[in-house]
């Protein structure tokens, strides 16, 4: 959907673009597909915060998505397309023939009217937008979303907004993926995947244009370490830009963890091993 700017009537609309999105529901969600949702403020059971700029915002019920499909062989009809507070990308409302209703994440071109299915078998011209089948039976070169770690566990990989996965090949027992940062990784050819790619690929482009809209979001503001005081952060400190020690410093967090060009992924991490190509280019250790 193309963005939209407003005429400048006020300051904020001056650097105001949305996402313009007319095509989805004007109705509320399916009730029995919705449960409260808490929000803790970036607070842990002792009331510390652990996630820092987190707060307010306004109310959402969060929406039950089926990131499973285990409704096999049975043929389902998009009823609207949604937006969910709780993502970036929208979402799809289907009907079961069997008066079963789910809602899953909403791929590009995917109409309301357009009908689904999720199966274990699959013909030549079964591989529609929408459609779930295991990597085992999807072709090579098949752009996917909404991919499975673990068979069984559920979508994990592929779930915002524009987001795509590459199937690249199925062989020697293991799928292979070419991930949006350009990471190729092995994963169980018995995952289930979705064909397409998500919608809402606009939603990274827009400008909120004030700070209020971000604290509709339950953002809180975001102050630079470098204009702190030294007792606050270690980046803080000097009169004007400077990164408290002449600029001799590397960005740091506030804990003193490396900010930029550090990689924090544990080398004994045990997926380490299903990786053939980083998302730098360069090929594990030990991998020819």
């Amino acid at each position: 959907m193309p963005l939209k700017a407003s005429r400048p009537t006020t300051a904020s609309q001056r650097f105001t673009t949305l996402n313009h999105q007319p095509h989805l529901a004007k109705k509320r969600p399916e009730r029995a597909l919705t449960e409260s949702k808490h929000k803790s403020g970036g607070r842990n059971v002792y009331g510390r915060i652990t996630s820092r700029r987190r707060g307010g915002g306004h109310k959402q019920l969060y929406r039950i998505i089926d990131f499973k499909r285990a409704i096999l062989d049975i043929p389902a009809r998009v009823q609207a397309i949604e937006y969910d507070p709780n993502r970036s990308a929208n979402i799809a409302l289907v009907a079961y023939a069997n008066g079963e209703k789910r809602y899953i994440i909403a791929p590009e071109k995917l109409a309301v009217g357009a009908t689904i299915v999720t199966s274990n078998t699959a013909g030549h011209n079964d591989f529609k937008v929408g459609n779930n089948y295991p990597l085992s039976l999807i072709p090579p070169a098949t752009r996917i979303h909404a991919v499975e770690l673990v068979p069984g566990r559920g979508a994990q990989l592929a779930r915002s907004a524009g987001a795509s996965i590459e199937l690249v090949a199925v062989e020697n027992g293991f799928a292979q993926l070419k991930m949006p940062s350009g990471e190729i990784r092995l994963v169980n050819p018995k995952c289930r995947a979705t064909i397409g790619e998500v919608g809402n690929s606009d939603h990274s482009n827009q400008s909120l244009g004030k700070a209020g809209r971000k604290r509709w979001l339950g953002r809180r503001p975001r102050v630079r370490g470098i204009v702190m005081n030294p007792i606050d952060h270690p980046n803080g400190g000097g009169n004007g830009l400077s990164k408290s020690g002449g600029g001799r410093q590397h960005l740091v967090s506030p804990w003193g963890q490396l900010a930029k060009g550090y990689p924090t992924r544990r080398r004994s991490k045990p997926s380490n091993s299903q990786i053939i190509v980083h998302a730098n280019g360069r090929k594990p250790r030990g991998r020819k």
